[in-house]
This record gives C-alpha cells, structure tokens and sequence, in this order.
C-alpha cells in the first residue's frame, strides 16, 4: 500500500512538471527567470537565509522583474520603485489576494482574519472596522492620554539606571500600550504580579507568532510533502493558536462580565467596540473574528514598532553627532520646560528624517506579506498568469545603489524635505495600496513620540567603545541579532523637569 502511494505521489510530481514545461512554453512574454530551474522544486534551490538578501542578490543579477517557480508556486519577485508601483496602482485590486499558506489557514482561521482573508466583502468589512472603529484619527486622539502615560512611565524607569537592556523597554512599552488600547490592562510597569505574569505568557504568544509565522514550511510549496505527513509546524500552529484562544478569549469575557462598560475617560476600549458591534450582528461579530482581529491588530503594533525603535537607538549610539543635531532641534522647537509630544512631530523635520532612514536601512517587513494575482494582467510589460504570487523586495528597494547615494550609509539628511513616510515607491514602509498596514498612523506617533522622549530627556553612549553590532537575525521583523544595551544619563538642562515626574 505505501509503496503504490509512494508511485503515486511520484507519477503526480512528474506530470506537475510536464504541465509546468508546457504552461510556460503557451503562455508568451513572461518575465524573465533563473537558470535552471529543476523539475519539482523548481527555484527552492536558491533560497538562503535571510531572504531578502537573498532575492536580492538573485534580482541584482538577472533583473529587477523575474518570473520564479518556488516548487509548485508562480512567484513574482519585484525590486524596484517603477514595477511595485504598477502592482499597487492599476493592478491593485488584482493583487489584493494573499497567497493561501498553512500560517493563513490556521493562525488566519481558515483564511478569514484580516490579514489573511481574500479580496472581497469580508476582508472590505474587516478593513473597514480596523480603519474606522479601531484606528482612525479620532480613536487614535482619545487614546492619546494613553501613550503620553507610557512615555512617562518609561522616562521614570530610565531616570535610576546607568544601563538600560532597549530592547525589553521598548517590548513592554509597545505592548502596553496596545494592551490598554484593546482591552485597558497595562501589563509592565503596574507592580501587580499577577497582571505581569499574564502579561509574560501574552509575550511569550507573541514571540512564538513571529517565531513561526517566519519559519519556512516547505509544504506551501511543495504540497506533496504534507500529503506524506510532514506535519509538525502544523502541530505547533494548532498548538499556538489553542493557547492564543484561551488567552483571548479570558480577555473577552472580563470585558463581558462588566456589561461593556466604558473604561477610563468614558471610551471603550477595542474589545468593548467589538462587543458592541457584537450585540448587533452575533453571526459575523463571533467571539472567534474578534480574537483574530485582536491578534492582528497586536502582532501589527507591538514587534514591529519596537524592533524599529531599537534599531534606531543603535544608529543613533554608533553616530553620535546624529544624536546631539536631533537634541539640538528638540531644545529649540520644544524647550526644555516640557516634554515632547506627538503634536510635537510635525515640526520636528529631523526627528522624522531618523525615522525614515532608520524604516530605509532596517524595515520591519523587509519582504512585503505576500499578494496573490486573482487574474491575469501586465506587469513591467510582461504577462503575468492568474494565481501568481507577489513578492515586493522592500529591503531591495532600500538598498539599490542607483535609488540612493551610499544606500549603506545612516544619512537623515537624505530626507529633508520629505513630509511623511513614504518617498514614492523607493520607501514604503507600511506597504502600499489597498493592503497597506491600517496601523501607519499609531506607529508613526508611537515611533516619534517615544525616541523624542529619550533624545529629548538622556544623553546615551555605547557600553565601550566598540560599535553597536548591527547583525540582523533571523525572523519575520529583521529582529537585532545583539538586544541593544546602551549607558543612559539624564540630561542636566532637563534634570528640573525630570524631577517633577
């Protein structure tokens, strides 16, 4: 019996690349590709650790627009400002699909979460309560209070030390303010022991998330290897999400145990605006969509701003004299009688320009999440099938030396001038198009208020006169591979305000 399986599974392999042979040969005018490409796993050969580079490297050779066959996957790899622009413009509803992936099926709830679900009524719904209920402009001011709070409680934190581990402050301080947000608990820094517990087994969740939302599963692409039981990310998905549940799901009902009450400063928190819209239409408002939403919203907010903060503390420690300008800019737009705030930002034009070198050299996505052609169309001037994959190679982008002078070098100058986050399609950070992240605005006042706050208020030096090591580890986020530690001193002209805190 398993040998005739096995004879099987190898007649399907061998007329899965008869078809691929002859569905190249009739379909003209495809993009260039990689040679060779082997039968079965077709590209999955090039692939090295970490991606990006990788792709890059393959995209510098042969072109900024390849056509790839990773196993049984069309794949479209794009590197460069022009091409991503006809994706995410008048191909934007084409590509508004994601690729359907084990990660999506069962972190995704069978591909029906925000992140993961198709183009159509569900995801447009979904979009629409993230954008509108959640994190629009005038929710995102009534939780204002919120991130101010954190900042001081951060700045009283850093006040006693001589040396500060960044990378666990930063950790905390996202994820309690994201916390309070969804469903009013602050997590770290509260000296309650039981709500820090529970909010260590939340992290660890989260960390377990990113840890295998970036682990490659052959099987998305080579499907015949989850038909012989190659099963265990499955097991740990599975895993994940039941614990994800539990815990969401305790969440949920203390929020229903006070009969949706408004928390502090009469507003509801995310969870208790889900509730509500719940009351109206139980079938589609289900406990399950709100723990989905919850965790994107979460996974979206918390890893992501913080690894963005601790790489620019790092950039910041190994070019000092980047530091002293923006402190400069701080004291003469600010003063030193208050501290910095989000209001603050928009006459900060340095502060933003850090910002956006720092989303340039070390972007949280540096590989867009996947799209997924849902009809044929042209890209670049080349015919691209139906059900092809999109791959946008930011960190490409980024770093292509004929987009920027020096791309390896920490310049914000590059950026006078530049308004907000994006620079065209050279820098898109957040993504682009229907499928750009709905969080820009709250991580753009999380990012400038929180690293205003610590320039403003510290001077910082490196823990020796060794350089920061600017390793990138593995992961979904470009993680640091080094956590950042670095020696923090209050600053004197800022010791009378401090004091008052």
């Amino acid at each position: 019996m398993e040998v005739s399986y096995l004879y099987t599974s190898l007649l399907f392999l061998l007329l899965s690349y008869l078809f691929t042979s002859i569905f190249r040969r009739r379909i003209p005018n495809l993009p260039p590709s990689v040679f060779p490409t082997f039968p079965i796993i077709g590209h999955l050969y090039l692939l090295k650790p970490p991606l990006y580079r990788t792709l890059a490297k393959i995209s510098a050779k042969h072109g900024p627009i390849l056509f790839l066959r990773l196993g049984s996957r069309r794949v479209l790899l794009i590197s460069s400002p022009s091409a991503a622009e006809e994706c995410f413009t008048k191909n934007d509803i084409v590509f508004a699909n994601r690729p359907r992936m084990l990660f999506g099926k069962i972190i995704g709830i069978n591909y029906t979460s925000l992140a993961w679900s198709p183009y159509g009524d569900n995801w447009r719904n979904l979009r629409r309560i993230a954008s509108v209920e959640i994190l629009s402009i005038h929710r995102l001011n009534e939780f204002h209070d919120i991130r101010v709070d954190e900042g001081k409680l951060l700045i009283r934190k850093l006040i006693s030390r001589s040396s500060v581990n960044l990378k666990s402050v930063f950790y905390e301080l996202t994820l309690n303010v994201m916390m309070r947000m969804i469903s009013g608990k602050r997590y770290f820094g509260g000296d309650i022991p039981a709500v820090e517990e529970e909010g260590k087994r939340f992290r660890e969740i989260l960390d377990e998330t990113f840890l295998l939302a970036g682990a490659a599963n052959v099987g998305d692409y080579l499907p015949v290897l989850g038909w012989l039981g190659v099963k265990g990310l499955e097991k740990k998905l599975i895993a994940l999400r039941e614990k994800r549940d539990v815990f969401f799901q305790g969440l949920i009902e203390q929020l229903r145990k006070s009969k949706g009450g408004e928390s502090e400063n009469n507003r509801k928190t995310m969870i208790e605006v889900l509730l509500s819209l719940q009351e109206s239409d139980p079938k589609y408002y289900t406990d399950e969509m709100i723990r989905s939403l919850i965790l994107v919203l979460l996974s979206a907010g918390t890893d992501t701003s913080a690894g963005t903060m601790e790489w620019a503390m790092a950039l910041l420690l190994n070019n000092p004299q980047v530091l002293r300008k923006a402190q400069n800019e701080i004291d003469k737009k600010v003063g030193k009688d208050r501290l910095v705030d989000e209001s603050d930002i928009a006459d900060l034009p340095y502060l933003r320009s850090i910002i956006n070198e720092t989303l340039r050299l070390y972007p949280a996505g540096p590989l867009l999440v996947p799209h997924e052609s849902s009809e044929d169309c042209v890209i670049g001037g080349y015919n691209i099938p139906s059900g092809t994959m999109l791959l946008v190679n930011q960190w490409a982008i980024h770093h292509d030396p004929k987009l920027w002078t020096e791309p390896e070098r920490f310049n914000p100058e590059r950026f006078d001038g530049l308004e907000g986050t994006r620079d065209g399609f050279k820098l898109m950070p957040f993504g682009s198009g229907r499928r750009s992240c709905p969080g820009e605005g709250l991580a753009v006042r999380v990012l400038g208020s929180t690293l205003g706050l610590l320039i403003q208020c510290f001077d910082w030096e490196r823990m020796s006169e060794k350089m920061i090591d600017m390793t990138e580890a593995p992961g979904l986020t470009m993680p640091k591979a080094e956590p950042l530690v670095a020696k923090c001193e209050p600053r004197l002209e800022m010791q009378n305000l401090l004091s008052q805190l």
